[in-house]
Parts: C-alpha cells; sequence; structure tokens
C-alpha cells in the first residue's frame, strides 16, 4: 500500500466501518423477532432472485446447501415461500415468494426507508443533507468500478 495515500486509506477503513454500523442498525429497525439474521437474508435474497433452486441461493449467499436447506424450511414453515418443481429439471425444486413472504420483504423496506429518511430529517440540516448526496453521487463511482 505504498502508493496509496493516507487519506485514501483512511477514507476506506472510515467508509468500511460506518457502513457496517449503518448496515447494521438499518437491519435492526424492521427486524421481526420471528426470524434469524440468516433467514432474513435468505427471504431478501429470494425476493431478489425470483425463482431460484435451492443450491443456487446458497451460492449466492455464500453457504453451504444443507445449511440453505434448512433456511429454507424454516421460511416454508413461516409461509414466506413456495416450493414448485423446476419445469426443466423435475428433480430440482424452484424457490419462490408467497404473496406474505412479498408484503414482509416490501413492508421491511418501507419501515427501513422510512427510519433512514426521518434520521435525515432530523438530525441533519438542508446543507448537511445536500453534502450526503452529492457525496452518495461520489460513492456510487465506487460501486460502478
Amino acid at each position: 500500500m505504498a502508493d496509496i495515500s493516507d487519506s485514501a486509506a483512511r477514507a476506506a477503513r472510515d467508509l468500511r466501518v460506518v457502513f457496517s454500523r449503518l448496515r447494521r442498525r438499518i437491519r435492526e429497525v424492521a427486524q421481526d423477532t420471528d426470524l434469524s439474521p440468516s433467514q432474513e437474508s435468505a427471504l431478501t435474497l429470494v425476493g431478489k432472485h425470483g425463482a431460484a433452486t435451492a443450491s443456487a441461493l446458497a451460492a449466492a449467499e455464500g453457504v453451504r446447501p444443507q445449511s440453505m436447506a434448512t433456511t429454507l424450511a424454516a421460511l416454508d414453515q413461516h409461509g414466506l415461500i413456495r416450493r414448485a418443481p423446476d419445469p426443466d429439471d423435475g428433480r430440482r425444486q424452484l424457490v419462490t415468494l408467497t404473496d406474505t413472504g412479498r408484503a414482509r420483504i416490501e413492508g421491511n423496506r418501507q419501515v427501513r426507508e422510512e427510519w433512514l429518511a426521518r434520521a435525515f430529517q432530523d438530525r441533519y440540516t438542508e446543507e448537511e443533507r445536500q453534502t450526503v448526496l452529492a457525496a452518495l453521487e461520489l460513492m456510487e463511482r465506487l460501486s460502478q468500478s
């Protein structure tokens, strides 16, 4: 890291720490007590992927297929997902959200967005919010590379 400036190294470190804390706080805001963090994460993943196999979900989540199977069984018991035979390969099942699962994800998303908007409204001045928006434009460049 000899060719990296002190300010770049500090920005990277501080950004990682702040994003980790903020991500944790946002998750806490809408966290329902009847699902574990891994179940909440898997539910969100199913919502993003649409119809997917358990092994594809396990790969996307970076967990073993057996762990994903256990997680999906719990989500199934809560009525949040459904399984159907894969039309291309009857040996596999495709996992999708139920209406209840979709409503839960949308409700959590709305609660999180409202909490964050309220926090910006209550804790920052208009000038500070504009600074955050400008910084987010710069952060977007990081996500594109």
